[in-house]
Parts: structure tokens; sequence; C-alpha cells
């Protein structure tokens, strides 16, 4: 098992680009952003879609600040700014105590996992983000982007394959959970939502599809 790992390893892993924060970058980021109408993003207060195949759904009030996570017989009224005043139901009791804790810190992480795959573009402009291009053997520019902060894995980076129009077509990832760097994701599923924003519906990992549900943005 070892020995065919490290062969998969050996094919495929690719080391991080190695590039500088620029104001280049910060245009390029900004025009993403544009394309898939950030504004309207902005503007956009319900989020709503599912993970894991409607494994764990999620109904995010951005406005508020708080998220419905619901996984097997687990819902969770989570607050984002204030993890501790969240309340925990399983099979629509209420539980305190050791599970509740245990509860809100699943539904914290599945949050930040979940969510990352439904509005990664619109965060890379986040605290602790630096931003920069890395040239494309098409002759393209990418863009990658460097979490130092947030999340549950601070340190990831992540490349952005775009589109002549700023579109997000996929992403290479470096991350802590992903052992082999440089695993690609697509990005191009794309859908209007009600509040004009652009949401996908599912990802291409691999042979593995990841699908968003019926993405809501309203």
């Amino acid at each position: 098992m070892l020995a065919a790992f490290g062969i998969v390893y050996a094919i495929y892993n690719e080391p991080l680009p190695e590039a500088q924060p620029s104001a280049e970058a910060d245009m390029l980021a900004n025009k993403m952003l544009k394309a898939l109408n950030y504004d309207a993003y902005k503007e956009t207060r319900y989020l709503e879609w599912s993970f894991r195949s409607g494994a764990h759904k999620y109904k995010w009030d951005k406005t508020m600040g708080k998220v419905q996570v619901s996984w097997s017989d687990t819902k969770v009224a989570l607050n984002l700014s204030h993890p501790e005043k969240s309340t925990v139901w399983k099979n629509n009791t209420e539980v305190i105590g050791n599970d509740q804790e245990k509860s809100i810190r699943k539904a914290v992480s599945l949050f930040n996992n979940d969510s990352f795959w439904l509005v990664a573009p619109f965060k890379v402009f986040d605290k602790g983000t630096t931003r920069s291009i890395v040239p494309m053997e098409d002759g393209s520019r990418g863009l990658l982007v460097h979490y130092s902060e947030g999340g549950d894995t601070p340190n990831d980076s992540y490349l952005w394959k775009l589109a002549d129009s700023g579109f997000p077509e996929s992403y290479q990832m470096w991350t802590k959970i992903i052992p082999i760097g440089g695993v690609e994701a697509s990005w191009d599923d794309w859908q209007v939502m009600e509040s004009g924003a652009f949401l996908p519906k599912s990802h291409q990992l691999g042979p593995v599809t990841l699908s968003m549900g019926e993405p809501k943005g309203y």
C-alpha cells in the first residue's frame, strides 16, 4: 500500500508554484469577482445548498451570521461569530453539555469545508490572503491565492485557472488534508441565482463528482 502511494505521489504531486504577491494579481482577482457578479453576491442574504450527496444541508443567513446545519439526526443553529451561543437538536430534542459542544465543533468544521466549495471565489480577499500571478503552460495567467489564516487548515493555497472573461474554470489545491499537491477540481458548472450571483452546482475532482445539491441565493 505504501509503495503504491509512493508511486502515485511521485507521478502526480506538484510543488507549490513560487510567486510574489502583486497589484497585478489583485487586478486579476477583481476581474474574476466582476465576472461572477460579486456585487450581487454581497447583496445576497440567504444561501442554501447541500454537500456529499445531500448528507450535509445548509441555510446560511449572511446578514445575521447564522447557519442552519443539518446531518443525519442532528440540526445545529450555528452562530458563526459566537459558536458557544449555538443550539443543537438530535431527533428534535435539544442537546446540552459535552454532546452539544462536540456537535457545534463538527458543524463549524463542516461549514468551513462545504461553504468553501460553494463560495471560494468570493473569498480571495479574505483577511490573511495574498494573491500572486503564476504563468500557465498555455500562456494564460493563473491566480494563486494563499490563506495564512481562517478555516480549519490555514496555509492552504489554491491556483485558479481562469477563462479570458475572468470566469473560474478550475483550481489546483495545496492543502493539509490532501497529501498530493496540485490536485485539480473543476469550477465550471455555474448557475445564476435569484439574486443574480453565480454559484456552482457541482465540481469534478478526478473521477469523483462533488454535488452542491440545488444551490439557492436570494
